[in-house]
């Protein structure tokens, strides 16, 4: 089931002559299917070369180019990267939906040396004038907040702004919230998630993507029920995480979706870190489950090069 009545309303904060844009920006991200399939190219950054390159990565994943490659063969939604990386290879990759993540930090600094802290990295002002003269397809931004760390209070006034300030421009908003720092003692407790959840709700978030939920004696699906309770009528994205087996991962995306209730997926390392063909089958066995509704024996089909894949067609109401 793709767009309804209720579910393509733009929220308040999106100005009259803007809704039409949201909509459309919505739309088009989700395939019209409502449900988010987001590739993760964010890494470069967050993790710097730990996840492109080593044992089990493809030789390919090194060259920046190989995420952009990916994005413009394969069925995604959106691709999340920095306006750094766009500027030197969108022009090659017009016809991709671009999410902008605002901001980002490496993995050099541990939390135990420091609080973690993410600030912006550029304004919105700045994302609309690379829209203009770039001329690519940025339906969309992202914002990471680490809920308890010492500095939380700073990157949720910035992600307040930015949620404010993409909706008065018509963009949709994903926000990553990790609950971190010293005074989390841990950070895949299935409540302390669901209330992050529930942060991205109160924060006008459309998207918000968090960690599954673990906890020894609780079943994950049904924990991760909570969060998605939580976030109310901002659909929650299941992080892909580490690289795992390919039918392992199919089958907790299904349960995440269609038992739990998740609103789609952001997965990156799961997909970048194949070869070429590989990445590209993975990312339409994703869009199998995640836009056209597929089971996940379908999908690892699809993944396996045994099944042909075309994502479904919706039609705007």
């Amino acid at each position: 089931m793709g767009f309804s009545s209720t579910t393509i309303r733009a929220p308040l904060d999106v100005p009259q002559e803007k809704r039409p844009e949201y909509v459309q920006n919505l739309f088009n991200i989700t395939r019209g299917s409502g449900r988010l399939m987001l590739f993760a190219g964010d890494q470069k950054i967050e993790h710097l070369n730990d996840d492109f390159y080593g044992p089990g990565i493809s030789p390919e994943d090194n060259d920046p180019e190989h995420l952009f490659r990916i994005a413009s063969s394969a069925e995604i939604g959106c691709f999340a990267t920095q306006i750094g990386l766009l500027a030197r290879y969108g022009e090659d990759y017009p016809r991709v939906n671009y999410l902008v993540k605002l901001n980002s930090k490496t993995n050099v600094v541990k939390t135990g040396q420091a609080e973690p802290f993410s600030g912006a990295l550029y304004s919105l002002v700045q994302v609309d004038e690379f829209r203009q003269h770039s001329g690519l397809n940025i339906p969309a931004v992202g914002y990471t907040i680490y809920a308890g760390s010492e500095h939380e209070a700073q990157m949720l006034r910035e992600a307040a702004q930015i949620i404010y300030g993409a909706h008065k421009r018509g963009m949709i908003v994903v926000v990553w919230i990790y609950p971190r720092g010293a005074a989390v003692k841990d950070e895949h407790d299935p409540h302390l998630i669901a209330g992050a959840a529930g942060l991205g709700c109160s924060l006008g978030a459309d998207f918000v993507k968090i960690n599954y939920p673990k906890k020894d004696g609780v079943d994950s699906k049904e924990a991760f029920k909570e969060a998605v309770q939580a976030a109310g009528r901002c659909k929650v994205l299941c992080a892909g995480g580490s690289s795992v087996d390919v039918k392992f991962f199919l089958e907790r995306l299904w349960a995440q979706i269609f038992i739990s209730g998740a609103g789609g997926n952001a997965t990156g390392r799961n997909i970048h870190q194949k070869p070429l063909k590989e990445a590209i089958l993975m990312c339409n066995a994703i869009s199998a489950i995640v836009v056209n509704r597929a089971g996940a024996e379908e999908a690892l089909a699809i993944c396996n090069g045994r099944k042909e894949f075309k994502v479904k067609d919706y039609n705007m109401p």
